[in-house]
């Protein structure tokens, strides 16, 4: 059965900065053992699909620093890693989003309510973090167009879940949502993920110092660290988004006050009033 949640979680009320990364970060710590194992299996098969691309590119572990001979390639990895690391997130989306729209209410889903594929929508959800992956694979191709992509793709799966809106319309919701009040949900979303990319860079750059790089075991324990921590940077990337996209209709479209105003007739009617229905 579900249970009240913690009521400091997603406050009825627009968010700072500092509150929406505080507010990712209490919705991971709600729902930890199913997002930091569904967080893992997904991080785990990132690895494994770049590793021919890695040995193509020469990027050798733990760091997978470029070899000057093969920037081509490396440039390809690259891109292919950005794809590969937004339609995680945007599956993992699925589940935060589900996560969210409770917390939103003042409640908590219980695991077996999180995986339920009743209402996940979850092959939709594969569809939407499909294309977000396709496209960000073309942008990382032209360099910093990535920052525009990764800042307007991040609530087309939160828009799936929590707005109901239909697949084709996916995209569009998340990028008008993104732009708002000066780009500010694309903003915070690009600033979460280059806090946990200098984090990962930071562990990956110390581990080459720590470490003998002709070891024959290096590859794999390269493999398995990079799987740990994108298990726990991939679910709190995730829970950003659902966050953003909750705040960003909070402060533009008044969902504060519509929720509050269907607490005090029942808290039915604010579940739909969550999911746009």
């Amino acid at each position: 059965m579900d249970h009240a949640g913690p009521p400091d979680v997603l406050p009825l009320r627009p968010l700072t900065t500092g509150e929406s990364l505080d507010a990712a970060v209490e919705l991971l710590r709600a729902h930890a053992p199913v997002l930091l194992t569904v967080g893992a299996v997904l991080a785990l098969a990132e690895q494994l699909l770049l590793l021919p691309l890695r040995d193509a590119a020469g990027a050798v572990p733990p760091a997978y620093l470029p070899t000057w001979n093969r920037l081509g390639l490396y440039w390809l990895l690259l891109a292919a890693g950005a794809a590969i690391e937004v339609t995680v997130i945007a599956l993992l989306g699925g589940l935060t989003s589900r996560a969210a729209g409770a917390a939103i209410l003042g409640e908590r889903l219980s695991p077996w309510r999180l995986l339920d594929p009743r209402g996940g929508r979850f092959a939709a959800v594969a569809v939407v973090a499909g294309a977000a992956g396709t496209i960000m694979f073309t942008a990382a191709l032209a360099g910093p167009v990535w920052f525009v992509a990764y800042a307007v793709l991040g609530l087309a799966v939160p828009a799936l879940i929590l707005d109901r809106v239909p697949i084709w319309q996916t995209l569009a919701r998340s990028s008008v949502l993104a732009v708002r009040g000066g780009l500010r949900a694309g903003l915070i979303r690009v600033l979460g993920y280059l806090i946990f990319f200098a984090i990962r860079a930071g562990l990956g750059l110390g581990a080459l110092n720590l470490t003998d790089s002709g070891a024959s075991w290096l590859g794999v324990v390269a493999v398995a660290g990079w799987t740990i921590l994108n298990a726990v940077v991939y679910p709190t990337l995730a829970c950003l988004d659902a966050v953003l996209h909750i705040e960003t209709r909070m402060r533009t479209e008044g969902l504060d006050l519509r929720l509050r105003r269907a607490r005090s007739n029942a808290q039915r009617s604010g579940q739909h009033l969550v999911a746009g229905t």
